[in-house]
């Protein structure tokens, strides 16, 4: 669940990079009041520990996962 929840902040944050870069557009400041606001560094600082936490998946094993049918 840990790793779904770091993906989807991971993709935010993606988004968000993207769109500062191609358009100069910061969609987390725009939608929460500033780069200084609270919920906006709030959501950055989960980004962040996201793409710590995604960092992880670089150096696990696989898991297979075989179905008895």
């Amino acid at each position: 669940m840990l790793d779904k929840i770091s993906l989807i902040l991971v993709i935010i944050g993606a988004l968000n990079w993207g769109s500062i870069g191609l358009f100069q557009f910061d969609a987390v400041a725009w939608l929460f009041g500033g780069q200084g606001a609270a919920v906006s560094r709030v959501i950055y600082t989960l980004v962040l520990l996201g793409g710590l936490w995604c960092i992880s998946l670089l150096f696990r094993d696989r898991e297979v996962i075989e179905s008895h049918e």
